[in-house]
């Protein structure tokens, strides 16, 4: 059952309840509480006409007003006589029927009683009495007030068994209309209520089909619980999808991670390999020259100073190859402390350069560079900056050709400083200049094995600008390669 039809049937269930409820004290509280209620009249009245007999103005013109106007107002009948049956007061002409009806009462001629209540001190009793010819019932009282006069007091109720079935049939007739026409406002009030539970019901069931496009709207200016519970309903769908969203980026990235790993054990094995061909040529020339020594194949000195030279260099580039590998390690697993700070780059090329200058002269390579006359402020780790600036200057000039010039340039660009190292040559070709990055890859081997290149110059370049999240690479030119770099040099 739709809610639209379970609210409309428990609303016309709940009136037909308070229409029973209301029937039930009606018919059984209703005859009970009149009776009360003339009952307390007429202990009231009695109350009134003993208090007038005790202060003496039982018989007074005045009182005998108040009462007919008592009697007017509640519909009651009084008599009071004395030991002799001389009426004292009475309210009217009823005054003669209440004598002949204590008569038969006293007498029991007529009709019957039922007691209703009787005072403590016995002054009173207040009976239920119905006339049989009459076919009428009263509530009577009969007693003696303290002056010692008799009183007889009665009500009509005859009425009020006819009132209560007037009233049943009221309430029944006006509960069935009331139940009718509010059935039929509730079935279309309810609309306002059942449609947007059917807007969230149909935004959930979307939701299930992981549809969360779908958006409640709210379309009334004053906001209700249930478009409090639409909008969760919005918000829970965006967690919902930044959730698995989420865990498909993670799934995503566990499968990168998977992919890395392999590719970790492909580069270990591959760095095993390269070290151990890049140490096979070295230890075999100082194997080689070693034994020489031992057993003097050249007794002369000359040769004998040759040989430990050669054992020497070949020893001091395994060293350094070694070095190096050591900083790559520390560098790529994060390991090597980086120390942020402001410095002039254009200072720090200035003495790179510098320290290079008998390099180039013996190389006769000709320097240019092309800087502003004012400092350069970045942002980074100088040391780690200047071994970057060294390894390209040592690259071009261990890879010099053409011209045989180097050419060093730093350009402004915003809040970025670009520092380059071009040198003239040969350039690298297209499909290797993505490898450049790698360990111990090497473009030309013969050429790398004279000054005594191993491949990792560049892998620490890209190790430390990693490090700084700041971008650097590698153009072709016609004549030749450039080398460039990118740091940080907005001001404070």
């Amino acid at each position: 059952m739709k809610i639209r039809a379970k609210v409309t049937l428990t609303f016309v269930l709940l009136l037909a309840c308070v229409m029973l409820a209301m029937l039930v004290v009606v018919g059984v509280f209703l005859p009970r509480a009149y009776t009360f209620s003339k009952t307390e009249t007429i202990k009231d009245a009695y109350e009134t006409v003993n208090a007038a007999a005790e202060d003496g103005t039982l018989e007074d013109e005045d009182f005998a007003l108040e009462i007919e106007g008592m009697g007017d107002k509640t519909g009651m009948s009084m008599l009071v006589m004395d030991s002799d049956g001389t009426v004292i007061l009475s309210t009217g002409a009823e005054g003669e029927l209440l004598v002949q009806l204590f008569q038969e009462v006293l007498f029991g001629k007529s009709g019957s009683s039922e007691l209703i209540e009787e005072a403590e001190d016995g002054s009173y009793v207040i009976n239920r009495y119905t006339d049989s010819r009459m076919n009428s019932d009263y509530i009577v009282l009969f007693g003696s007030i303290s002056s010692g006069e008799m009183v007889m007091m009665r009500i009509a109720i005859q009425s009020i068994n006819e009132s209560v079935g007037i009233s049943v049939r009221f309430i029944l007739i006006t509960g069935i209309i009331a139940s009718i026409l509010g059935a039929i406002v509730i079935f279309f009030v309810t609309k306002s209520i059942t449609t947007p539970v059917i807007r969230i019901s149909e935004l959930s069931e979307r939701m299930t089909k992981l549809d969360f496009d779908a958006r409640y709207e709210v379309k009334t200016k004053s906001k209700n619980e249930i478009d409090e519970l639409g909008e969760n309903m919005n918000e829970l769908s965006d967690v919902l999808q930044l959730t698995i969203s989420e865990l498909k980026t993670a799934n995503n990235e566990m499968k990168l991670d998977l992919d890395r790993k392999e590719q970790i054990d492909q580069m270990r094995t591959d760095f095993l390999s390269n070290v151990s061909h890049e140490l096979k040529t070295p230890l075999a020339l100082i194997q080689g020259y070693a034994e020489g020594l031992k057993d003097c194949i050249n007794d002369d000195e000359e040769s004998r100073e040759f040989y430990c030279d050669v054992i020497i260099d070949e020893a001091d580039k395994m060293n350094k190859m070694v070095k190096r590998l050591l900083e790559l390690n520390q560098l790529e697993f994060g390991k090597d402390e980086f120390t942020m700070e402001r410095f002039d780059l254009a200072e720090l090329i200035n003495g790179v350069t510098n320290s290079m200058s008998i390099m180039l002269e013996q190389d006769n390579i000709t320097l240019e560079k092309i800087m502003p006359d004012e400092p350069v402020f970045v942002w980074a780790d100088e040391f780690k900056i200047e071994e970057v600036v060294t390894n390209y200057m040592s690259n071009a000039i261990h890879h010099i050709g053409g011209e045989r010039k180097i050419v060093v340039k730093i350009i402004k660009k915003g809040e970025s400083v670009r520092a380059s190292v071009f040198n003239t040559g040969t350039p690298i070709a297209e499909e290797e200049l993505s490898k450049l990055w790698e360990k111990f890859y090497k473009v030309d081997k013969s050429h790398s094995r004279q000054y005594g290149g191993n491949g990792i110059g560049l892998s620490i370049v890209k190790a430390i600008m990693d490090a700084h999240h700041r971008p650097f690479g590698v153009n072709n030119y016609k004549e030749g390669v450039e080398f460039w770099f990118e740091l940080d040099g907005k001001e404070l």
